[in-house]
Formats: C-alpha cells, structure tokens, sequence
C-alpha cells in the first residue's frame, strides 16, 4: 500500500469518524458541523503536522553556526544521495533520540534532542541522521506526520470528552460521563489503529538499511541504537503516544496507551538485521 494511498485513507477516515461522532450527538446539523470541522483538520494535518510535531517537542531551529557537526554531516549526505538539505532542530531534553518530519524532501525537517549530540560519537551521529534521511528519501515523513496530528486529534477529543463528562453530579450527568469513558476507551484504540494502519514496522526496518547504504557502516548504526536504547531507558523521553512512531527509538516508558501505539520493531532485530549478529547492548551505570 503506497504512502499516497495511506495519507488519502487517514484523511478520509479521520472525516468519517469526526461525521459519525457529530451526527450521534447533533443528528443532521451536528454532522454538517463536524464535515467543517474535518475539513480544517485535515488541512491542518497535511500543510502543518511537521509544524506541530516539532513544536510538541519545543524543537528549535538551529543555523549551520550553532551546530556545525550535524549540518556538516546532513549536508555532506544530502549531496550524497541528491536530496535538498533539511531544517535542522534541536530538542532541548537529555533522552538521546531523533526524527524527521515535513511533507516532502523539499520541506523537510530533522530534529535531534541535546542527549544524543552528548552520548554518540561522530560516526554513530552520522548513522543515526543518514537513518532520518532513509525515511526522507524513502516519503515515510508525510504519512508519519499526519498520522500523528490525526491521532492526537482524536486522543485530545477522547480526553476533552472524558473531563468534561465526568464534571457533572446529578445522574444525567453521571450518565454523560459513563457515555464519555466509553468514548475514550474506544477512541483512543481507534487512534492507535489508525497510526498501525499507516506506520508498519517495517518503514524502520528500511530506513536502518537505506541509512546504512547511505554511509556505507551498519556497524555506527547498530552502535547508536545499541546506546539509543540503554540510555532512553535511563533517561526517558516525555513523549505523546501519538507523536512515539516519529522517533528513531520509542520514547514512552509507561504512559497511559503507550503499548496500543507501538510502532517500532524490537531494537535487539533491528540490531541483528543492520549485523548480521547477536546484537550487545552497553552497561549503563
């Protein structure tokens, strides 16, 4: 299934449910409603999900100046391989951890946290971006975006509907807030369907081997995840289940719904996959 395909099938999808949603609280007017309501989202999630994944993460934007090491790098790859050069962002949290985001290769952008300038060296750096730029060159970051601004939607709705229903104290009320339990406990299955739907594990898989065709060493590749994994588990990252598949290494470590959206494959086979080996794992003290 092509990515063009998926991104038709999540807008459409996110439409039908926000109509479906409309028309059992507001009958007819209630559904025309949320039509214009899906129809602002979804633009919002195709033209401005990089946007709002980078800024869910306060990911600020950095010149060629602030960090030579990474636009060096990036750029020596994208010269490589004949993609336009990303805008470069740095997270400002201590987990070690990486994504790409952005509609195109002409409108993309690469972020990194501090922790993973910190923790890698040079050469495992270098693995870990030509790994954001497999999924740049491979179009997974349109589809990974709106995925994530689709799902939060849906999340954020189950929640708004869950505080507001459970407010009340008569037995209406009461009723209200039953009706919105139930509402989140089927939303926010419905949101990790949808993202299990439109980011396979295997886009993991391809983007390890097209990084590491790209430099030419699995080896820094499986080192960087190697202590990618150790250290995030040291330092966790406080992520959103919505925005998790973004990251090089899932970021959430015992959220609410963070096993439903579960998108990437064990690093232990991604690990053996890069090496052909057993992969070893570094003691973290």
């Amino acid at each position: 299934m092509g990515n063009t395909f998926k991104t038709a099938l999540l807008l459409t999808a996110m439409t039908l449910l926000l109509m479906a949603i409309g028309r059992a609280f507001g009958g007819s007017n209630g559904m025309l409603l949320a039509l214009g309501i899906a129809a602002v989202t979804n633009f919002v999630a195709y033209f401005f999900s990089d946007k709002i994944a980078l800024a869910t993460y306060r990911a600020q934007s950095v010149t060629r100046d602030e960090l030579p090491r990474v636009y060096d790098v990036v750029e020596r790859l994208t010269q490589k391989i004949g993609l336009p050069m990303p805008k470069i962002y740095v997270i400002p949290t201590d987990s070690p951890n990486a994504f790409a985001t952005g509609r195109n290769p002409a409108h993309a952008s690469v972020a990194v946290t501090q922790g993973i300038l910190n923790l890698l060296s040079d050469e495992e750096l270098e693995g870990v971006l030509a790994h954001e730029l497999g999924h740049v060159n491979n179009r997974d970051i349109l589809i990974s975006s709106i995925a994530a601004t689709i799902a939060g939607a849906i999340t954020y709705l189950a929640r708004f509907g869950f505080f507001f229903g459970g407010m009340g104290g008569d037995r209406e009320d009461r009723r209200g807030g039953g009706l919105s339990s139930i509402l989140m406990l089927i939303l926010a299955p419905v949101a990790a369907m949808l993202i299990q739907l439109a980011v396979s594990r295997s886009r993991e898989y391809q983007a390890d081997a097209t990084g590491a065709h790209f430099t030419g060493n699995p080896y820094a590749l499986a080192n960087a995840l190697a202590k990618l994994d150790a250290y995030s588990h040291r330092l966790p990252m406080a992520g959103t289940p919505s925005t998790a598949h973004l990251f090089i290494v899932q970021p959430l470590l015992g959220m609410n719904f963070g096993s439903l959206f579960s998108t990437h494959p064990p690093i232990a086979k991604r690990i053996e996959r890069l090496t052909g080996r057993p992969a070893e794992f570094p003691q973290v003290r």
